[in-house]
């Protein structure tokens, strides 16, 4: 069977390489502040098509990941260490927040105003999050209310 995918003309026979993403490999434990690894359709080609990707999510102690949209995509975050807080605001206005823990899952319907945070001030926490697009967007809310 052939594989069907939307390859460049720089590489139009890929091999196995081109569908593995090594990008986490170079992840440095406890960063001094947030830090965001994505695995999208940018850093990773071989998403191109496949409507699918995901972000490696490092907080350090007391860290944030500020208000921002994903404009073309929900997204389903993973704890997988630490605790956070987490919010969205839905459009009626009304906030939704939740305190995760190890092993919770908690989906930010698309496009909707949504942060984490880590309150934990001596503890670092790192979440995983997929995306239902292979170029999901962001758009953080400081930098573009203050920004333009």
């Amino acid at each position: 069977m052939e594989i069907q995918f939307p390859f460049s003309k720089t590489q139009p026979h890929p091999d196995a390489d081109f569908f593995t993403f090594t990008g986490i490999r170079s992840i440095t434990p406890n960063p001094p502040n947030f830090k965001v690894t994505k695995a999208s359709m940018a850093e990773f080609p071989a998403l191109n098509g496949q409507s699918v990707s995901f972000v490696f999510l490092q907080f350090p102690a007391g860290s944030v990941n500020p208000p921002h949209t994903h404009p073309r995509s929900a997204e389903l975050l993973f704890l997988v260490y630490g605790s956070l807080e987490f919010g969205f605001i839905d459009t009626t206005n009304k906030l939704y927040t939740q305190t995760l823990q190890i092993g919770d899952t908690f989906v930010f319907p698309k496009g909707l105003v949504h942060f984490q945070y880590n309150a934990d001030s001596e503890n670092p926490a790192i979440s995983i999050s997929s995306f239902g697009s292979a170029n999901a967007g962001t758009a953080l809310v400081p930098t573009t209310v203050f920004g333009t």
